[in-house]
């Protein structure tokens, strides 16, 4: 009997596991024996590899073939084991030598002719090879851009068969790629001075991208709340290198190319009001796929029309918006994925619209305002930093249509000082933006802001959770941020206070200048 190995990653959630593919030809009739816990796109791979092998010219062996995947009692599922599953065959009736294997990762699918294809989650199996000290990996050519994101990895690419096994037996494989630095990016074009009017919206939409904050944007149709929240990417700041990897990784999984380098915008996803649980979530039968909310790591979460979404679906997004992770159990395993986005939502005050609007005609029963509203819980809205008012259009609206609003990238300055103010402060906790900074952590490592007898007042009067005082302190840090204090005034408590209970404009001014 003959053995060789090869190596492949099996991934659950972000985490990988590295998988020794082991080949055995021993005597008897022609069979092919393939265990280790695959699924069924795996269990496949068999016949894939043994047409891809005859189209090469390769043949594959006329003896029995036992093809183990080790850790046995881990689960496998995925084609890209195709081409480790060869590299071993390969390596045990001859076609290389078994050492050639050691210390390179395979990772790829095949072709029924031999062509090596493009896998899902390439970057965060390169990235788990590089964490368990692999130096090399052999990946599909049309990937090995992405695979070079990863730092002291030497990457081979393949486009068939017989540059697999060139490369196995010394040669260079594809062309390598000439640097992994994305092209310039683009400026947005959604900018925030084509939205007139709102004062009030775009500076709760400023306070909260400076601070990371969740929004909530409610008023009658056609105000402006999609068209803010749309916005929203264009004024906040670029990934860091740790981020831009993490969020890279979630889209590999998804199937994202990455031709242009990582992924260097925080990312945006809206989904439909139709949304399943699975698909916002996250979900699969045996290992679940990252949904919606993991696709929004490090960006925004816009949800439109948030009454019209299944109240099962909203009440999922309650731990994490607290945790930063979503953990989704299955029989086999359980899928972790990172989940820390920025949720904005926008809603209606009734199926209508029109229940704020004086005079706008609402015929809605008051019940059925009231059932309306309700479809967004406490317990999320609770968990909802900024509730935001916006009001109809006036008279004026059409003269400040007219007139030159700010543009992002005005505002996007602004946030980008006051991110930075936060980054230099929270510098040794190791958080980066107010919104993220635990409550425990705001009142005891952190000066408390002026003026915070006026959360007292307002717990005391039932207006406050506990968790409510802990999002205006935030809130607090932020303006000040904004302010360019080193510590938030009274003023900046009230403001805050104002913003988290969802107080009319006027109303907010009128306590500003009080």
């Amino acid at each position: 009997m003959t053995l060789a190995r090869a190596w492949s990653v099996a991934l659950v959630g972000m985490e990988g596991t590295m998988v020794e593919v082991e080949a055995a030809i021993s005597s008897g009739l022609p069979r092919t024996i393939l265990v280790g816990l695959p699924d069924t796109s795996l269990y496949e791979a068999r016949d894939r590899c043994r047409a891809a092998m005859a189209s090469a010219g390769l043949g594959w062996p006329s003896d029995p073939v036992t093809i183990n995947l080790s850790p046995a009692t881990l689960p496998k599922a995925g084609s890209h084991y195709d081409l480790s599953i060869v590299g071993a065959v390969g390596a045990a009736r001859g076609a290389c030598e078994p050492g050639a294997l050691d210390g390179r990762v395979l990772l790829g699918e095949l072709g029924l002719d031999g062509r090596v294809r493009a896998v899902r989650g390439l970057l965060p199996a390169v990235l788990a090879a590089a964490q368990h000290g692999f130096d090399g990996v052999v990946v599909p050519a049309a990937q090995m851009r992405e695979a070079s994101l990863v730092e002291g990895m030497r990457v081979w690419g393949v486009h068939d068969l017989a540059d697999l096994f060139d490369v196995l037996r010394g040669g260079a494989g594809a062309t390598q790629p000439t640097g992994t630095a994305p092209v310039p990016l683009a400026p947005s074009p959604l900018d925030l001075k084509d939205v007139a009017g709102q004062g009030e919206a775009r500076w709760a939409l400023e306070v909260a991208a400076a601070g990371r904050h969740h929004l909530f944007l409610h008023g009658p149709p056609g105000v402006g709340k999609t068209l803010l929240a749309e916005r929203l990417p264009g004024i906040l700041p670029d990934l860091e290198l740790g981020e831009s990897l993490e969020v890279s990784a979630i889209h590999s999984l998804s199937g994202a190319t990455f031709d242009d380098g990582l992924i260097r915008r925080p990312p945006y996803s809206d989904p439909h009001h139709s949304a399943s649980m699975a698909s916002l979530v996250g979900g699969g039968a045996r290992i679940a796929v990252p949904g919606a909310v993991s696709k929004a790591h490090r960006g925004v979460l816009f949800l439109d029309e948030a009454p019209e979404f299944s109240p099962r679906v909203l009440e999922a997004l309650r731990v994490p918006l607290e945790s930063g992770r979503i953990v989704l159990g299955r029989a086999l395993a359980t899928a972790v994925y990172p989940a820390s986005f920025q949720l904005i939502l926008a809603a209606n005050p009734c199926p209508c619209g029109l229940a704020a609007t004086p005079g706008g005609g609402c015929r809605c029963a008051p019940m059925t305002v009231r059932r309306y509203a309700d479809r967004v819980s406490g317990p999320i809205l609770d968990r909802i930093d900024i509730h935001q008012h916006l009001r109809p259009v006036r008279r004026s609206f059409l003269a400040a249509a007219l007139r030159s609003c700010e543009p992002s990238a005005a505002v996007a300055e602004r946030v980008q000082v006051a991110r930075q103010r936060q980054s230099h402060r929270l510098a040794a906790s190791g958080w980066r933006t107010n919104g993220e900074v635990p409550g425990p952590a705001l009142r005891r490592q952190l000066p408390l802001p002026q003026g915070i007898e006026l959360l007292d007042e307002a717990v005391n009067r039932g207006r406050l959770s506990a968790r409510g005082v802990d999002k205006v302190l935030r809130l607090a840090w932020t303006i000040g941020d904004l302010a360019g204090s080193d510590r938030p005034t009274q003023e900046h408590v009230r403001t805050a206070l104002a913003l988290r209970r969802g107080q009319d404009p006027a109303e907010r001014s009128h306590h500003e200048r009080a």
